[in-house]
């Protein structure tokens, strides 16, 4: 009995129009000879882009401007307040000054103000020293210091300031002052004075440049220092991508096939899925070294036998390489299929709906085995991570295998909820079955248990090698309800 071959084309060539996985590719408006899905278009980077920056100069640059704007911020704010305390500073002495000034000022008998005590400070009394101070009233003689000499200090009288007022004068050429002043009612006089004390700015300039100075050197050399730190902190803390760039080197001159080199917690996911790529690689490599062989094993055979029948100069030659040039074609096919079914599952996001392929595969059968009964329950809503022809083409074959082989009787039944993670289902036929010794074998290339139906015993093995393909599995069983074979379809649900 030979379950494993199927009159069913394989996803590579375009089916007949009288086959079942021809008539499912119709009923499910797939084209005929479009095997595989459409060729994904190559990303191609836009023309003229620049090349990006390295992580470390990023890093750098970043580290730059961020440092840069902290310190110009945190220089500027800093400076505001030094400069402030500083005039607050000299401020409270011009105050204390002018205190001293109205505190000590009399009205004599001619109403004219003077002062019965002189100011502590020696400088009042040097001409042109640098603090000045002056008492002036509206309609009066102003009464001056002696350090003003024959100048005057400037006053505005349009205004009045019951409380000091502090404002910078530029009325002497080269001396810039800073000036207080505030008017007063002093005992037994109806004038408003206006008390002024001046003192030249050049004190006061220095002392803010020279704190500038400071600021300015001393946050040069914190930017110098933290750019510094920046630097050799993204070369130290990148050196274990280097060490990966230099372990892959290694690997691509020395034969090496692991990145085994220790790294810190933070770069160990990325050589974790280096050394995952790497060994997917392999697998992929070494599935494609044994599948080349196996099609060379399937094909040295036939091309053995034309060969010596050429040779001998066979009469039945041209039935015989019609015979032999048919199985041939068969195991190329079946290689091609399943290289495609690698293909379009590495593209990922695959999803097929089962109960509508079902369906179809069914409809197309029943028109080649119009005496069997076929029936199908189950899960109408079940998803499988699949793609659409390869469900197709692994139900085309379970399914005319059971109508085949079976007694007349075929059921399909999709279970989605037997398992979280797979969506199962059954095909059974009321035929004689397989001993179960023989149930491994079956799924070998070319392994057929009944020689007396046509085929080449890659049925089953397409079927094995597809579903395994995308993470599937079969099984063979006995049916309990047909007594016939159980065929278990395991497929990942889609989510």
């Amino acid at each position: 009995m030979d379950l494993g071959t199927a009159s069913t084309t394989p996803l590579t060539r375009p089916e007949p129009e009288d086959t079942p996985a021809g008539e499912a590719r119709r009923a499910a408006d797939i084209p005929p000879g479009d095997a595989s899905a459409p060729p994904a278009e190559p990303v191609t980077l836009p023309e003229g882009k620049p090349p990006q920056r390295s992580l470390a100069k990023r890093m750098m640059v970043i580290a730059a401007v961020w440092i840069g704007l902290l310190l110009v911020g945190g220089g500027f704010a800093l400076d505001r307040t030094l400069t402030r305390l500083v005039q607050n500073n000299f401020d409270n002495q011009l105050e204390y000054v002018l205190t001293a000034l109205i505190s000590s000022a009399e009205i004599d008998n001619n109403g004219e103000v003077w002062t019965y005590r002189s100011l502590g400070d020696q400088r009042f009394l040097e001409p042109y020293s640098g603090v000045y101070w002056q008492i002036s009233g509206d309609g009066r003689e102003t009464f001056p210091s002696r350090s003003l000499w024959d100048r005057t200090l400037t006053v505005d009288g349009s205004h009045r300031d019951n409380d000091p007022h502090f404002y910078d004068s530029y009325q002497f050429d080269g001396e810039p002052l800073r000036v207080v002043e505030r008017n007063v009612e002093l005992p037994d006089s109806d004038v408003v004075w206006t008390f002024t004390v001046a003192s030249a700015r050049e004190e006061l300039d220095f002392q803010i440049a020279r704190i500038r100075s400071i600021l300015i050197w001393s946050f040069a050399a914190l930017g110098l220092g933290l750019l510094i730190m920046a630097i050799l902190q993204s070369y130290y803390g990148l050196s274990p991508l280097r060490r990966v760039r230099a372990a892959i080197q290694s690997m691509r001159s020395e034969g090496a096939n692991r990145i085994t080199e220790p790294l810190p917690l933070e770069v160990e996911p990325l050589v974790e899925e280096i050394n995952g790529l790497l060994a997917h690689s392999e697998k992929q490599a070494e599935e494609a070294r044994m599948h080349a062989g196996n099609l060379a094993h399937a094909l040295k055979t036939p091309l053995t036998v034309l060969t010596n029948a050429a040779t001998a100069h066979d009469p039945k030659l041209s039935d015989l390489v019609c015979r032999e040039t048919k199985t041939m074609q068969r195991h190329v096919e079946h290689h091609l299929a399943r290289a495609r079914a690698v293909g379009r599952r590495a593209s990922g996001h695959a999803r097929a709906d089962v109960w509508p392929s079902a369906e179809s595969v069914l409809r197309a059968v029943t028109r080649i085995y119009e005496n069997t009964r076929f029936d199908l329950d189950g899960n109408k809503l079940a998803a499988v991570s699949i793609e659409r022809q390869d469900l197709d083409e692994i139900l085309g074959n379970l399914i005319e295998n059971a109508a085949k082989y079976g007694g007349g009787s075929v059921f399909v039944t999709i279970d989605a909820a037997r398992d979280e993670e797979l969506c199962t289902i059954w095909v059974e036929d009321d035929g004689t079955g397989i001993p179960e010794s023989e149930r491994a074998r079956i799924f070998d290339r070319g392994a057929r248990l009944d020689t007396g139906k046509p085929g080449t015993g890659l049925g089953l093995a397409i079927v094995r090698d597809v579903a395994e393909i995308y993470g599937g599995s079969v099984e063979l069983d006995e049916s309990e309800d047909l007594g016939g074979l159980l065929v278990r379809l395991s497929l990942p649900r889609a989510g």
